[in-house]
């Protein structure tokens, strides 16, 4: 709770703190009464259209609360550093710690931020994390492999990553692969060479965790031998050889990017484990004095950006360097927390930072969520938000050929569907997001209305969570909210004012919805298309002051 450091320094036996902070409380449910029935009133909208008014949104209710409590602090007459900062605001109008009027990148302090993927994917992390990134000093990838991919644009040129870190296009930054990631060494060493026809050379600036495992091209043989087998029950992997390369890391018979540095060892290795795939999987064949021959030839380029990345990040955190993680994938594909077996066979949750990396917990500090306007899934899975997206003229058609919904890296369709507040609540829950990055908007230009799924329904009852079952999840009713939608042109909106009207009141009622600030508001393709609210909505914030 943000507030808990106020109640350390009040005395909780206190009969005039138990009638104050009932009176508090009381007030607050009141006003939170109130702000539920001004969303659903029929004129109550305009009400929520500015975030620094005295409003019944999250944001205001937060800043409502806090004053309350520091006058509670203030009248109790509590000491320690909490009232010195009540004495100050006595002079002074109290700050506004979520909401402040400035717009665009504000300075970045020293510390590990986190961009993570909150729905099944492809939300768009690459361009916030592309935009960040130019203030930070190490950009750094911690699960996944291949299988990850992002688009960015920039000046109308695309450039399309994979395993590369998006933050490799600030040439001030070293880019990490960690512990965690599993590589393709030819996948790999192709994209970087094909950015460095692009303009962009980045050899120097990118380090290998001596500790990530290998994928090899026969684990991805194995991947699309394992999803041929299981027919149309198949997972909808990308063949990339990711799930494969993870279960030879958890069998213990995989081979890390610093075996490497001793071939000798790596071949023994090597052969070792082509051996028992063969086994493993009969009418397989590996050509093993081939691939030996390949890695042999690309053994040195591959060592000279080999180091232990754990102790290079945590120096880099210790120097007071800006460190920066880009997540892959995304929350709902998480081997745990997803919707398990349609799932990837990493972390891709906030796990992943500190198992991927070797990075303490207490090093992270704003942690941000990245989620489309809508939802869009690739591959096979339960979906209960979506949409047909084949017929013709209708809104499922619009949000794919409109928002360009095809995998960047397999070029598949992507599933689309209305935005789903209930699993977007879950993944808030798991990640503690600090702030929203919400993407796309833009592509909701044009639909006379907007449904965003609120809640789930089984059998009657209304769901506090995210079911395990895929059973239950294929009865779900989605219960949907209904928003006026808007027409005009949202690309050149550069203030959350500049926007029309209905898209204010959509974000800012999936920010109510979530009870976390929307800080960032994608408003078209390019690069720059993009709304910054500031800092003041960004949780973490609080820690900086």
């Amino acid at each position: 709770m943000m507030y808990s450091h106020l109640f350390k320094s009040l005395p909780a036996s206190s009969a005039a703190f138990a009638s104050v902070l009932a009176g508090a409380v009381a007030a607050s449910k009141s006003e939170r009464s109130d702000a539920n029935e001004t969303v659903v009133s029929a004129g109550g909208w305009s009400k929520l259209t500015q975030c620094h008014h005295k409003s019944k949104d999250v944001v205001g209710m937060l800043h409502d609360l806090d004053e309350r409590l520091e006058n509670i602090e203030r009248t109790l007459g509590a000491s320690s550093s909490c009232s010195s900062t009540a004495a100050t605001t006595s002079a002074a109008p109290p700050k506004n710690k979520y909401h402040n009027d400035s717009v665009g990148k504000s300075k970045t302090l020293p510390g590990i931020d986190v961009v993570l993927g909150s729905q099944w994917g492809d939300e768009g992390k690459g361009k916030l994390v592309d935009i960040l990134s130019q203030e930070y000093d190490v950009c750094a990838r911690v699960a996944g492999g291949s299988n990850a991919g992002h688009t960015i644009v920039v000046e109308g040129k695309k450039y399309k990553f994979h395993l590369l870190p998006s933050g490799v296009l600030n040439e001030k930054a070293t880019c990490v692969l960690g512990n965690g990631v599993v590589i393709h060494l030819p996948s790999f060493l192709n994209e970087l060479d094909g950015l460095k026809h692009q303009g962009i050379d980045a050899e120097n600036r990118i380090l290998l965790s001596d500790r990530a495992h290998l994928v090899f091209d026969f684990h991805q043989e194995v991947d699309g031998i394992s999803e041929h087998r299981l027919g149309r029950n198949k997972i909808g992997t990308t063949k990339k050889g990711i799930g494969p390369a993870y279960a030879s890391k958890i069998s213990r018979n995989g081979i890390r990017i610093g075996d490497l540095e001793n071939f000798d060892f790596f071949e023994m290795r090597f052969r070792e484990l082509a051996d028992y795939q063969m086994r493993s999987h009969p009418g397989l064949e590996i050509d093993v004095e081939g691939q030996l021959e390949y890695y042999r030839s690309i053994a040195k380029r591959v060592t000279a950006m080999t180091t232990d990345t754990i102790e290079y990040t945590n120096e880099q955190y210790d120097m007071g360097k800006k460190i920066l993680i880009e997540g892959a994938n995304a929350t709902m594909l998480d081997i745990d927390f997803g919707t398990y077996p349609y799932v990837t066979s990493s972390n891709p949750s906030i796990g992943s930072v500190l198992t991927g990396l070797g990075v303490s917990p207490k090093k992270i500090h704003g942690i941000y969520g990245t989620t489309k306007a809508y939802c869009t899934r690739v591959g096979e899975g339960p979906f209960p938000t979506e949409l047909e997206r084949e017929e013709p003229g209708s809104i499922g058609e619009h949000l794919g050929v409109v928002g360009a919904e095809w995998g960047t890296t397999t070029g598949r369709a992507r599933r689309v569907g209305w935005l789903d507040i209930p699993q977007m609540k879950y993944s808030t829950l798991i990640n503690g997001f600090t702030a929203v990055n919400l993407t796309k908007l833009d592509v909701l230009t044009g639909l006379e209305e907007i449904k965003i799924g609120r809640a789930y329904k089984h059998n009657g009852k209304i769901l506090n969570t995210m079911p395990s079952s895929l059973k239950t999840m294929s009865e779900l009713e989605v219960l949907y909210e209904t928003l006026p939608g808007w027409t005009e042109d949202i690309s050149k909106a550069r203030n959350f004012e500049d926007l029309p009207v209905n898209a204010q009141r959509y974000v800012l009622r999936v920010q109510e919805l979530l009870g976390v600030p929307i800080r960032w508001i994608g408003c078209g393709a390019n690069r720059l298309d993009m709304i910054d609210r500031g800092e003041g909505w960004d949780l973490s914030s609080e820690d900086k002051e």
